[in-house]
């Protein structure tokens, strides 16, 4: 069988020259729209599914991102496993612009975006979060950047601010003294979305600035961020192109089958209209309740 791994990041990922079978697909679910179309291609053997998360214009701010419609979008193109490629800001003196932050852990501090598949639905899930983003796939990440001489830290926790305004000083300077390290607008939503949809996520998160509480330097700024993010576009496709051949299996990732012990609700009392809206998600546990 092809692997495959899906990217969710800037539009410039996919700008790959060898990318085969290139298709883009314009898709709907139950949910509306995902951000733009999603590009599939073939490289070096696995299956690839590229979606820019804020539109291929940047058009869309972190909070009217449509974060259930592109993790669904993904699942129902047949995705398996999904690589978050994201820009940060630093949090730690020790995490410069340039720096890599295979994220382990998140905090979310948003308060206007949905976060559930299952909201509304008669369906009540509880999965797991204590480990957000998937082991064998962030290690697999650090071997790819460690082959790359990249520097990255391995682990790290992410504050998922709503945005889309940066923090003020007394707010750098609070999360500072939690002992976090970066911070940024999605992360934390598309690690609770992946989860429900049973795919592993993992974070590839790129400084791009030191926030505003080092104040020796210039307040974080969009067009300094966008700066050191096109810089980072090349560094992400590098990481790409070494990820590849160390994807790991997602059949033996425990976010593989998080709903077996995350959905609460008896499925024999759900209604047809949801079990078929969600059927996507619901199908492995179905069996008997139709």
């Amino acid at each position: 069988m092809t692997k495959n791994l899906a990217i969710i990041g800037g539009s410039g990922l996919y700008d790959l020259p060898d990318l085969m079978q290139v298709e883009a697909h314009a898709l709907t679910t139950p949910f509306g729209r995902p951000s733009d179309q999603v590009t599939t291609g073939l490289l070096e053997g696995v299956r690839l599914f590229f979606l820019p998360r804020h539109g291929r214009g940047h058009d869309l701010s972190p909070s009217e991102v449509n974060y259930r419609a592109n993790i669904w979008a993904l699942k129902q193109l047949g995705a398996s496993q999904v690589l978050s490629i994201s820009a940060v800001g630093s949090l730690n003196e020790a995490l410069p612009p340039g720096h890599l932050v295979l994220c382990d852990q998140f905090i979310d501090r948003t308060f206007a975006r949905a976060t559930s598949f299952f909201e509304g639905s008669g369906v009540v899930a509880h999965v797991s979060l204590a480990d957000p983003t998937d082991l064998a796939l962030r290690q697999a990440l650090a071997a790819a950047a460690a082959s790359l001489g990249l520097p990255h830290q391995n682990g790290g926790t992410y504050l998922n601010m709503e945005g889309p305004h940066f923090s003020t000083r007394a707010e750098s300077r609070l999360y500072r003294s939690w002992g976090l390290d970066v911070i940024g607008m999605t992360n934390a939503t598309e690690a609770k979305l992946a989860r429900e949809a049973e795919l592993p996520y993992v974070t590839a998160a790129f400084v791009t600035d030191y926030d505003c509480w080092r104040e020796s330097e210039e307040a974080v700024s969009a067009e300094g961020v966008l700066g050191q993010l096109k810089r980072n576009t090349e560094s992400a496709q590098q990481l790409l192109r070494a990820l590849l051949p160390r994807l790991p299996d997602p059949a033996l990732s425990p976010a593989s089958s998080a709903l077996s012990s995350g959905l609460i609700t008896r499925l024999d009392a759900v209604d047809d209209a949801s079990k078929e809206r969600l059927a996507l998600l619901l199908a492995p546990y179905l069996a008997g309740h139709r």
